[in-house]
C-alpha cells in the first residue's frame, strides 16, 4: 500500500511541475512589428512636439531591443527640421543623426543614459548628453535626440521615453 501511495504521489508531483507554465513561457512578448512602428510613431511624434515647444530642431531615434541584453534592436528616426548642421569658415558642421546613433550606441553599450557613463568614452561615442534608456516588461528601449543644447536634447528623449516605457 505504501509503494502504490509513494508512486501516486510522485505521479501527482509531476503533472503538477510538468503542468506549470515555465518562466519563459509567462514572459511578457516582444510586440508585433505593426505594434513596434506605431509605438515608435508615437514617441517620434512626441519628441517632435517637444523639440517644437523647447524651439529645437535635430534628429530624433528610438529602439527597441527584446530580451534581457542588447543583442539586436529595431530603430526608427524622424528629422524634425534638419538633419545637419552646415560647415562654416569657423567650423566642421554636424551630422545630426550621425551624433544620435553615437548617443543610441553608448546606452547600448552601457545601459545608461548618454553621457552619463562611468568610463572614457570610446571611440565612436562622444559622450555627449541628450539620449535615455530604460528596461521595459519585454527589452531595452533607447532613445535620443541631436539637435539642441544637451539638456534640451535630454527633455526630448524623455518625451519619447515616456511613450513606449509603460508599453514595451
Amino acid at each position: 500500500m505504501k509503494r502504490v501511495l509513494s508512486i501516486g504521489i510522485v505521479a501527482a508531483m509531476c503533472f503538477v511541475f510538468h503542468a506549470q507554465p515555465s518562466h519563459a513561457a509567462r514572459a511578457p512578448k516582444p510586440p508585433s512589428p505593426k505594434k513596434l512602428d506605431n509605438l515608435a510613431n508615437a514617441a517620434l511624434a512626441a519628441m517632435q512636439r517637444r523639440a517644437t515647444e523647447l524651439n529645437i530642431g535635430g534628429v530624433a531615434v528610438v529602439a527597441y531591443a527584446p530580451g534581457t541584453s542588447i543583442q539586436s534592436w529595431t530603430s526608427k528616426m524622424l528629422v524634425v527640421g534638419r538633419m545637419q548642421d552646415a560647415s562654416t569658415a569657423a567650423t566642421k558642421g554636424n551630422n545630426l543623426l550621425a551624433i544620435a546613433y553615437a548617443k543610441a550606441s553608448e546606452m547600448a553599450a552601457t545601459l545608461q543614459d548618454s553621457g552619463t557613463a562611468q568610463r572614457p568614452p570610446m571611440t565612436g561615442e562622444f559622450g555627449w548628453q541628450g539620449g535615455v534608456i530604460g528596461r521595459g516588461k519585454t527589452g531595452y528601449i533607447i532613445v535620443a535626440f541631436s539637435g539642441g543644447k544637451s539638456e534640451d536634447d535630454v527633455q526630448v528623449s524623455r518625451a519619447g521615453l515616456a511613450v513606449l516605457l509603460p508599453v514595451l
